[in-house]
Parts: C-alpha cells; structure tokens; sequence
C-alpha cells in the first residue's frame, strides 16, 4: 500500500515523538496576551459536555469562575461540593475538544479528570437515566488516533478502573461498568451502524471517551469517564429526560464518589 492509499489520519505518526505545539507554549502566551498570572487549578477536574452541571451550580451561585485560566476556548469556574473542590468547563464536546482541554487541565495543575456525558443507549439494561462507568472505548473518532497507534478500543487506564471497583455499590444511583462506542458524527449514523455496535456488546454511544482515554494512556494521566445514559437517540417520545435537576443531582453524586475514592487512594499511595 502506497503512501497514497493510507488515510491521513492514520499516516505519518510517530507516537513517540514529542509534540511541536505544547499545551505550555499556548497557555504560557496566552497568560502574556491577557496579563493574567500563574494561578493553579484544582486537583480534581470535571468535563461536563452537555454543560447543565455548570449551568446548575452558576444558578445557585456555587461557581466562581477560575481567573487564572487563560485557555481560549473555555471558562473554567471551581465549585465545592461535600468537602472536596473541584475545577469543571462545560460544553467541550467531542473528542477533540474534551482532549484539548484535557492537555491544557494537566499542565495547570489537574490531578485527576473526570468526565460525565450524556450519552445515547444501545443496549436495553434499565429504563434511563443510569451511569456506566467506561472500562474501553470505541474508537470510531479522530483524536485518539494522533494519540495511540491503531486499534478497535481505548482502554481506561487500569488503576482508575482498580481503584473504584465497588465504589458506587452503595450509591441510590445506577453505575454500571462496561463499553461505549465513541462517535464523531452522531447524526450520521445509521441503523445498521447502530446494530453492529449492538453486535459488538456496546453499551451506549458517547462523544469523548476514547479520545480521552487515548490521551490519558499516551500521557500516563488518571482519567475516568462516564456516559450518562439519558436517551434511546430520539426514538421514543419523551426521550433525553435526564432526572432530578436536568440529572445533575445524580451526577454530581457520582462524581464526589470518585473523587473521594481516587484521592483517597492516591494520599495513601504516596505516604
């Protein structure tokens, strides 16, 4: 196969080599640009595609937004929620995005991401809305791809998903573990896509997660997602009903419970 036949995606990486264009070179011009010091992130951060956390916690004015963090694209606000203070962007949706803000989370001072996002149900669990908890990742997007060589999942990486074994089997919100199918494009895909993924023993289809955890493995960073399973793709009527608050009671749930367990496990590792 010549070099024409290969999809540009796919041609011409080479993994191991360092990025030209760095997250610290970007951030650091862009501190020069708006005048704006070097001030830390939280330890913990949280994706919230769908952004209805965000908008939640702004209307009850439990949001500051962050004034350090110059990224271009994004607010950043912190909250506090049960003892634990968190970072969170809303509305990054899509692998590409969510990895952007990722690499810029972790160079300023994130130790831990978490992303929670709404996702459409393939396989017929449980009435939603319920969590699963994203063990792999099909990797039916772009961004992984400059991340990992190729390959049919991005796995999470392996001592987040150790580290919450039995963590939400207490919690009076579903948690289930298992795979999502990543897509670039959801509304082109079709009901034959949609009974392959079926096939496959996917779960729900989501919009980030094999591109974060592609980067989570290529960087070596903690990173867990989540697919809130609110919705059966507009097939029914009455769909994309999320729960309690736009479903950000549940969520928030889910996400003090991880980080509470991650932290925890992560203070006692390095005593």
């Amino acid at each position: 196969m010549s070099d024409d036949d290969i999809p540009p995606i796919l041609a011409g990486k080479n993994h191991d080599a360092p990025s030209a264009f760095t997250p610290e070179s970007l951030l650091r011009e862009a501190r020069r640009q708006k005048s704006v010091s070097l001030e830390p992130v939280p330890d913990v951060c949280l994706l919230d595609p769908d952004g209805d956390i965000v908008r939640r916690l702004e209307s009850e004015g439990r949001a500051k937004r962050h004034k350090g963090w110059v990224c271009y694209h994004t607010d950043l606000y912190v909250f506090e929620e049960r003892g634990l203070t968190f970072g969170i962007v809303g509305c990054a949706v899509g692998s590409s995005f969510a990895v952007l803000v990722a690499e810029e989370l972790f160079v300023s001072g994130c130790s831990l991401l978490i992303s929670i996002t709404s996702a459409g149900q393939l396989a017929p669990l449980r009435e939603p809305p319920y969590f699963i908890l994203i063990d792999r990742a099909l990797r039916d997007e772009g961004a992984s791809y400059h991340y990992l060589p190729p390959s049919s999942y991005s796995d999470a990486p392996n001592p987040v998903l150790k580290g919450l074994d039995g963590a939400f089997d207490d919690l009076d919100v579903p948690v289930l573990l298992g795979a999502t199918w990543t897509t670039d494009a959801p509304f082109r895909e079709t009901a034959e896509a949609i009974e392959e993924m079926r096939r496959r023993g996917l779960l729900a289809v989501e919009m980030e997660a094999a591109g974060l955890y592609a980067f989570a493995r290529a960087r070596k960073k903690p990173v867990v997602c989540f697919a809130h399973v609110t919705n059966q793709m507009g097939q029914v009527e009455g769909d994309f009903e999320k729960g309690e608050a736009d479903g950000t009671t549940d969520a928030l749930q889910v996400v003090v419970r991880t980080a509470g367990v991650l932290v925890d496990a992560d203070r006692k590792y390095r005593q």
